[in-house]
């Protein structure tokens, strides 16, 4: 029996705890509603709480001097019974894709008379072109008549249940006060680097029989500097018949010049193969022996 009282005063103070924390947001949603209200994440630390409310316009949170953030946190310790309260403003990076935003302006157009198809269209359209894997819209309420009903739109990958949709689905809700009645709107987007469980990635088939490739390895280093070859000299050069007869020195190898001595026939052979060799500047001598023209 003290067992059970234990535990069923656990459960209340986890319901309390989580009825003060919605209550918490209801009413930081209406004060920060022409800021842009993108969500709220309270966390308990050791100096207190703290609480990050994310805001499209986060300038209007603050306020002049900080007056109106200061307001916020003095209710929140009075009304709410938080210990110390510390609240912090970030700035949504993308508002086209969060839930809550995209929620709240689809309810002020439909207070500013957008019929509900080309407001619901026109939201679809936004949220896909920020990047967004899916979108799902719902608009509820006395929208042609006096009869409620529920009209959908959607977009792209949608996930109803499981561990994807806890994970990747935001979901943002608000409400248009019109003379018919109140339009409840539900905006759901899921987010652009959602992984799924059946995306797939197929690797590159490898053929068995292909050679595995042998490591890169780079050439060992000398131990001295590299000593040149002394260019041969035209006494060197090995004996050829008369027309093919031809001597190469190699003057200036850093300037990537060549000068060529050869016999009439021979030269021009070598001016012609020279040419197709590319930075490389071509001087030939040629020699006229006697009895050739």
């Amino acid at each position: 029996m003290p067992e059970a009282k234990s535990a069923r005063r656990k459960d209340r103070r986890i319901i309390a705890e989580n009825v003060r924390r919605v209550l918490l947001k209801e009413y930081l949603m209406r004060e920060t509603r022409r800021a842009g209200f993108g969500g709220l994440d309270i966390q308990r630390t050791p100096m207190g709480t703290r609480v990050t409310l994310l805001a499209e316009r986060p300038g209007l949170v603050i306020g002049r001097k900080g007056g109106t953030i200061k307001m916020l946190t003095e209710a929140v310790e009075k009304s709410f019974k938080f210990d110390n309260p510390q609240i912090e403003v970030q700035e949504v990076e993308q508002p086209s894709l969060n839930a809550q935003i995209m929620a709240e302006k689809l309810a002020n157009a439909l207070e500013r008379g957008w019929h509900f198809r080309r407001a619901g269209h026109s939201t679809v359209r936004r949220i896909t072109e920020a990047g967004a894997k899916g979108c799902l819209v719902v608009i509820a309420g006395k929208l042609t008549g006096q009869r409620h009903r529920r009209v959908k739109f959607k977009a792209g990958h949608i996930k109803y249940c499981g561990e994807p949709r806890n994970l990747w689905m935001d979901t943002g809700f608000a409400v248009a006060k019109l003379k018919p009645g109140v339009i409840g709107v539900t905006v759901e987007i899921m987010d652009p680097r959602a992984k799924l469980p059946d995306d797939i990635e197929v690797a590159p088939a490898v053929p068995a029989d292909a050679a595995p490739m042998p490591p890169l390895t780079k050439p060992p280093a000398s131990e001295g500097p590299i000593e040149e070859a002394a260019p041969p000299t035209p006494t060197e050069a090995p004996e050829a018949p008369a027309d093919e007869e031809a001597v190469v020195l190699l003057e200036e190898p850093e300037a990537k010049k060549v000068a060529v001595t050869a016999t009439k026939v021979a030269g021009r052979r070598l001016k012609k193969a020279l040419k197709q060799v590319k930075d490389v500047e071509v001087d030939v001598e040629i020699e006229v022996k006697e009895g050739e023209k």
